[in-house]
């Protein structure tokens, strides 16, 4: 008998699983039932000895050890081993009569087992192929064990290790009865019981309180067997949790039960409950649980499988992924989480897989100098040995218990060794070596100070003892201080850590420089090329460069090439963040060569993962002198490096990286179809970022959603300047508002001012397209407002192109109000702009300023600025023309075709001759060699309204009927064009009619 306490809960279900044994605790509000003693039945089945299928080693053993488990817990229990099917019939029968009467019936099965046709089936030992003719005489059907229990226990809990392989031909079929149609017998695992639904279906006993119903496996997933002569891993799992959780609730122990099973086969077996429970049941009397350091590491241990199962898939995926290739356990690195604390887990994929990867290489160092512990006291070495096992458990905390004992030995013991300098030597060694393992445990646990302060310990134990040990003990209070830098945003920290790398380097000899001089040099440049990619440093920037440099100089790709490699790889990034900062390419070009260096030792097949990161940057470096350059084989380059790169990973195991490769596609597509004017171009530009936000959630990764987001609104402002209509234009500004709520000035200036430039872009659109004074001069504020981010000695490209887009607002203004002031000024913004944006560093934005700024000159021409001014935009116009062809820019080609076309038209008014309008008819015309009524309706439309112009100037100065009339034909199609624009089109219709009407009426005057 079973001392069981029991009391009810109002409530009727208690959530996915239930709570386990012999004390069944449930209470109300207001008082609870006093414990009572129940009865609980065991039935335990080992089937190992297979005489026609494949035996199985294990199962009887597994019995064994479950059937002592039960008895010890106090059930009356019963353990038989391989029965053929009239035995396994006749037992199960005496099992149901044996549990009438019982509280609890506990039924363990251990065994081949196969699903069919919905039904579950325990497999004697003597069944063969034919058995599947009549299963339902030669097999013995689960669920009919568990109806009939059911219907006399009130409660049932069923555990089956029975989901190996089908040991039956893969074509077998099974019969219920010689009569039955056959069904196909599952190729592995068994099938999730016909429910949840069928078992309530069953006829219940009075005041029944539910099934448990456990597999080894998930549904259709196969168990395995484990080490010939041990148990399963699920009957491990259960002897080793069950054993020991006096006062644990069954929820809990199966849980734990379920992540054991699943950190022990490294993911390849993860067991299945299925409850109906209406009542918590407790472990009432338990055996005793491991006393001393094993004791602890279980309890630890425990907590750990529990905070396991919480831990989202895509977590679960990143440890799992990160342990395999890191080559360390998987415990372990789920300890470092939960020494974390799960409410601290980095939200960000990247930022988590960066810690992750720390910490396994941290892990795969302790284990690597594990056999070179040298400790000559057995106690010592024993609170090490333990605290090694609780770091493989994952028991971190532990762990730091043990060498925390271990570091008092030490301190207790260190004042008896100074009899002899070789026994001082050995001592101080050994002490050191216990302080450096405490520090790593501490890394494991982000306690990145203790570490330094530990490893500072141990340097000063060991300074005049071993010059190698001196250095890497050094070393290693560096790491951990810029570990600890990176990770909490302390520049002190950082600081820090770059003084310690100094003081290393003083300690070899002046002028050598080894292996031991260029990887302390190397770590000391991250330090620096961390610094300054937060404060924005170009100084510090250079400095990493150089530090960068001078260690590739000793770690050759010859001698050492995954070092030479990952130098190699830190010498491009801070190439390219100088590169963005600076006019000239110089940077970009040798960030290019760098990362293209790395990919010639970085292979796809052996580290996919460092390949495609390597193709990413090499991407972005090509993008970034594709956009300054106007070079569109740099875009296709960097294109196919992002292509590249998503060719390597997948969506699923690498999330994080797919989205980012999926954004900065997007980028360079946006780039080549707004130069190409290709519409599909752009939106498959928008489709890919779409992408990208599927896996860069606001929830997940703010910023980085907030950057995609802006990208997106990007490539639809470039969509909605070449359709008609606002559809894309409003969308867009309504993106870029929506991403300033997580990229912030605050937050991040530079991204939000990013932000703040594109909103302010489409907005100057959407007043251009509807005439709408308001937005025109919200962009205008916006643009202004940006100088206190972009200053020109800090950021002279970023400052340049931002009074490139005031001068383009300005102008659109002064046109809009007739404000002869607001043109000039955006004349000088133009000017400014140029000072910076030189045809030598930046052809393409050269070449933009100088169009705009002709375009705002013809502007002051024809509002009475005179000839001279209309001269200056021509030849503005047309010094762009050297740089922007209708290749490399369409759209700002023809416009400037179109602006000389109408400047020529103004000048023709002030001469006697067709010559400036025989020059301005050649300009319109290759202007339509680009705009179409289909895609650039209000552009067609002025183009062949200035056409309309030049043949009414012809008709005029030659007295020539005919170019009249082809004047009126050139001015309807005018008005077809102009009919698909906005508010803004509409007023150009009332123009052209007057127009219109004014040749006709020359035309009714003449014979």
């Amino acid at each position: 008998m079973m001392p069981l306490s029991l009391a009810w809960n109002t409530r009727q279900a208690i959530g996915a699983f239930l709570a386990l044994f012999i004390a069944v605790i449930l209470s109300t509000a207001a008082e609870a039932e006093e414990p009572k003693t129940l009865k609980g039945v065991a039935l335990v089945i080992g089937q190992s000895k297979y005489t026609h299928i494949t035996p199985l080693p294990n199962p009887a053993n597994d019995a064994r050890d479950m059937s002592k488990l039960l008895t010890d817990l106090g059930f009356d229990g019963r353990a038989v081993t391989d029965r053929d099917a009239s035995k396994l019939s006749r037992d199960l029968e005496r099992f149901v009569e044996d549990a009438e009467g019982a509280d609890i019936a506990f039924l363990y099965y251990s065994g081949h087992g196969i699903e069919a046709g919905g039904e579950n089936y325990l497999v004697p030992v003597n069944a063969d192929d034919a058995s599947l003719g009549n299963a339902s005489e030669e097999l013995v059907s689960l669920s009919q064990v568990v109806d009939k229990l059911k219907a006399i226990v009130p409660v049932v809990i069923v555990l089956v290790d029975a989901c190996r392989t089908n040991p039956f031909p893969a074509t077998a079929q099974l019969k219920a009865t010689p009569d039955s149609p056959p069904q196909p017998v599952t190729v592995s695992g068994l099938g999730a019981p016909r429910g949840a639904a069928v078992v309530e279906q069953a006829p219940a006993a009075t005041d029944n309180l539910g099934t448990v119903i456990g597999f080894a496996a998930e549904p259709g997933r196969p168990a395995l067997d484990g080490a010939v002569g041990g148990n399963s891993p699920y009957a491990a799992a259960l002897l080793r949790h069950l054993s020991a959780m006096k006062g644990a609730e069954l929820g809990s122990v199966m849980r734990m039960v379920t992540e054991e099973v699943y950190l022990s086969t490294d993911t390849r077996q993860r067991p299945w409950v299925n409850e109906s429970l209406r009542r918590m049941l407790y472990l009432g009397v338990a055996p005793d649980e491991p006393e001393g350091e094993e004791g602890l590491i279980n309890g630890e241990r425990r907590q750990l499988l529990l905070t396991i199962a919480d831990l989202p898939t895509p977590e679960r995926m990143q440890v799992e992924s990160i342990a395999k290739k890191g080559g360390v356990p998987m415990s372990a690195l789920y300890g470092v989480l939960r020494a974390l604390g799960i409410d601290n887990v980095p939200k960000d994929p990247k930022e988590l897989e960066k810690l992750l990867e720390g910490q396994a290489e941290t892990l795969k160092k302790m284990m690597a100098e594990r056999a070179a512990l040298n400790v000559d006291d057995p106690e010592i070495k024993k609170m090490a040995a333990a605290a090694d096992r609780a770091i493989e458990q994952g028991a971190i905390t532990v762990a730091r218990q043990f060498l925390d004992e271990a570091v008092k030995r030490v301190e207790a013991t260190a004042g008896a060794v100074d009899a002899a300098e070789e026994a001082v030597k050995k001592k101080r060694l050994a002490d050191a070596a216990i302080y450096a393992r405490r520090a790593e445990t501490a890394s494991l646990a982000f306690d990145y100070m203790a570490a330094a302060s530990d490893y500072a310990k141990a340097f000063t134990l060991v300074e005049k003892w071993d010059e190698k040990l001196k250095w890497n003990y050094k070393n290693l209070e560096a790491e951990a201080l810029n570990s600890h830098g990176y990770q909490k945003g302390e520049n002190a920290a950082l600081l820090k850590s770059i003084a310690v790398y100094e003081e290393i380097l003083t300690f070899i000899p002046a002028g050598e420089k080894n292996a031991d001089w260029a990887i302390t040099r190397n770590n000391m440049g991250v330090a620096y090329l961390n610094l300054a990619e937060r404060a924005g440093d170009k100084n510090q920037l250079e400095q990493a460069a150089q530090i960068f440099r001078d260690s590739l100089a000793v770690l050759t790709r010859q001698s050492d090439p995954v070092n030479w490699a990952a130098t190699q790889n830190n010498l491009g990034n801070a190439l390219l963040n100088l590169g963005k900062r600076q006019i000239d390419s110089k940077q970009l070009e040798e960030a290019v060569a760098a990362y293209r260096a790395v990919l010639e030792v970085r292979s796809r097949e052996k580290t996919p993962v460092d390949w495609s990161d390597s193709q990413n940057n090499l991407g972005i470096a090509l993008y970034t002198l594709g956009e300054r350059e106007g070079s569109d084989t740099r875009l296709v380059e960097a294109a196919a490096a992002y292509r590249a790169g998503l060719s390597a990973i997948s969506r699923d195991a690498e999330s994080n990286r797919w989205g980012v490769l999926q954004n900065n596609l997007g980028n360079t597509l946006n780039v080549l179809g707004a130069r190409k004017n290709d519409l599909p171009i752009l939106k498959e530009a928008v489709n890919t970022f779409r992408a990208a936000l599927e896996v860069r959630t606001r929830d997940k990764v703010p910023l980085q959603w907030g950057s995609t987001m802006t990208n997106l609104g990007g490539a639809l402002t470039q969509i909605g300047t070449r359709v008609a209509g606002t559809t894309e234009l409003e969308e867009a500004a309504k993106i870029f508002r929506e991403a300033t709520g997580e990229i912030t000035r605050e937050r991040a200036p530079v991204d939000w001012a990013a932000v703040q430039n594109n909103l302010a872009s489409a907005l100057q659109h959407l007043g251009q397209r509807n005439m709408d004074g308001k937005r025109l001069e919200e962009a205008m504020a916006i643009y202004k407002d940006l100088f206190g981010v972009y200053s020109r000695e800090h950021a002279p490209l970023d400052w340049a192109t931002t009074q490139l887009n005031l001068g383009n607002v300005l102008q659109t203004l002064g046109k809009l109000n007739n404000d002869p002031a607001k043109l000039d000024e955006s004349v000088a913004a133009y000017r400014l702009a140029l000072s910076e944006l030189t045809v030598e560093r930046t052809p393409m934005q050269w070449a933009t300023a100088q169009s705009m700024m002709g375009t705002a000159l013809e502007s002051i021409g024809f509002g009475g600025g005179g000839v001279e001014k209309l001269k200056e935009s021509i030849a503005a116009k047309r010094a762009a023309l050297t740089i922007l062809t209708k290749e490399n820019g369409p759209l700002e080609w023809a416009q400037a075709q179109f602006n000389i076309g109408n400047s020529l038209n103004m000048i023709a008014n002030f001469e006697k001759g067709t010559e400036s309008y025989e020059t301005a008819l050649i300009a319109f015309n290759a202007a339509l060699e680009v705009y179409t009524l289909e895609e650039t309706p209000m552009q067609w439309a002025m183009v062949q309204n200035g056409i309309g112009d030049v043949y009414w100037g012809f008709g005029t100065r030659r007295t020539d009927k005919k170019a009249f009339e082809t004047s009126l034909a050139q001015f309807e199609k005018a008005k077809i064009g102009y009919g698909k624009g906005g508010l803004m089109a509409w007023g150009m219709v009332n123009i052209v009619n007057k127009k219109i009407e004014i040749i006709k009426q020359a035309l009714a005057s003449k014979p």
